[in-house]
């Protein structure tokens, strides 16, 4: 698969969950847009809500529409299933004319050695880098500033145990470069231990800092090829291993409902039953102390993050009507009506990722946030509620 006789550059952006991928993806397409390069992306998520990928068709650079832009949602992209998608991804972009760059942003919880080998055996393609993230916060939080995270996973393998520090290490043993994020919520000694700790792993792989996806696009097309033969010998240990995971590491559910949260709940929820089994929950809600805003939530071990990502239909139509025409609020209306919901097209819709268990006990927890019957009355005619989030 060649465009004009080229063999195409992929660059493949890998890493756990809540690492800043996305973020990280959005400011590289950013400025390639700047150097009038459009890059063709594929956006993995395990989860089928696909919260990921929505954010980067978002940008006007990529888009399903114009034959740049697909997502691989509802499994990861290491799996078989996930690789024969990969294919058909790959094959759709050949149709498209010419491809000047890819860009395969992984799902957190996929392992980078059958993607590696996929593209070994691709000869038409240039895997110019796998770069793995790391969520600095995560390591200092969760691993005494790295210092806990190669004995676990040492321990682990003494045990013969499959551990998410297994997950994390091998994604760092076939990666190209090391990518800490977060950097700026931390002093730079510990990020510097962290760095140390991560260096230990792959020393063959420089270990770079950024902050808010702080990376260049000069510096992703200057990456050189990537070097199968340094991985070779762990293509042999790992995959007899990875074939007979059964179990899975983490699980994904959804959860969907057209109320809104209430804000004291749902912070309550934040501070006392999110536990560190819970890696990733992602997804779209509104607050009926908020409700003209659609609100993106965004999680990563102890650590979330609101965004005001829009407004609803519904919101503009009830507080800003006085700023349309009479053809415009008329449209939306009946955009609005076509919901068929109380709410309109307002909604609450996240994906949890985390540890079988902890993932069931935390959708539970959120489900008891959403509205009661009559707290719904109380804000349909007028109520209001306490929000302690920041504004």
């Amino acid at each position: 698969m060649k465009t004009n006789g080229r063999t195409i550059p992929v660059t493949i952006i890998n890493g756990f969950l809540g690492s800043g991928k996305t973020t990280l993806v959005r400011k590289l397409l950013a400025q390639a847009q700047d150097d009038r390069m459009t890059p063709h992306v594929i956006v993995n998520d395990m989860s089928t809500l696909d919260v990921d990928g929505v954010l980067v068709a978002n940008m006007e650079i990529v888009d399903s529409s114009q034959g740049n832009f697909i997502t691989i949602s509802g499994t990861s992209i290491h799996s078989p299933d996930g690789l024969a998608q990969l294919d058909d991804a790959l094959r759709q972009f050949r149709q498209t004319g010419d491809v000047s760059w890819i860009i395969i942003e992984t799902s957190g919880s996929s392992h980078p050695m059958p993607l590696v080998r996929y593209f070994m055996n691709r000869s038409a393609f240039d895997l110019r880098g796998v770069i793995t993230l790391v969520d600095a916060t995560w390591i200092n939080g969760d691993y005494a500033s790295g210092h806990a995270l190669v004995p676990t996973w040492q321990e682990n393998l003494s045990r013969n145990v499959r551990g998410v520090e297994n997950l994390l290490a091998e994604q760092i043993l076939f990666s190209s470069l090391v990518v800490l994020t977060k950097i700026d919520r931390l002093p730079s000694s510990v990020v510097q231990t962290i760095g140390q700790a991560l260096h230990a792993i792959n020393p063959q792989v420089p270990v770079q800092g950024i902050s808010w996806g702080a990376m260049t696009w000069e510096q992703i097309t200057s990456m050189p090829s990537y070097d199968y033969f340094l991985v070779e010998k762990l293509f042999g240990e790992l995959a007899p291993v990875i074939a007979q995971e059964h179990r899975p590491i983490l699980i994904s559910q959804v959860l969907e409902d057209k109320r809104p949260f209430h804000p004291t709940r749902l912070w309550d929820t934040y501070q006392t039953v999110l536990t560190s089994g819970i890696f990733r929950s992602k997804g779209f809600f509104w607050l009926p102390s908020r409700d003209r805003f659609a609100l993106l939530w965004s999680q990563a071990a102890g650590n979330i993050g609101l965004e005001v990502v829009g407004y609803w239909r519904a919101g503009i139509v009830e507080h800003d009507a006085d700023r349309l025409t009479q053809g415009e609020l008329e449209q939306l209306k009946q955009q609005v009506h076509s919901r068929g919901s109380r709410f309109g097209d307002r909604r609450c819709r996240l994906t949890v990722i985390g540890q079988p268990g902890e993932v069931e006990h935390f959708i539970q927890a959120l489900k008891q946030c959403f509205l009661t019957e009559s707290e719904l009355a109380h804000w349909e005619n007028g109520g209001h509620f306490e929000d302690p989030w920041p504004t």
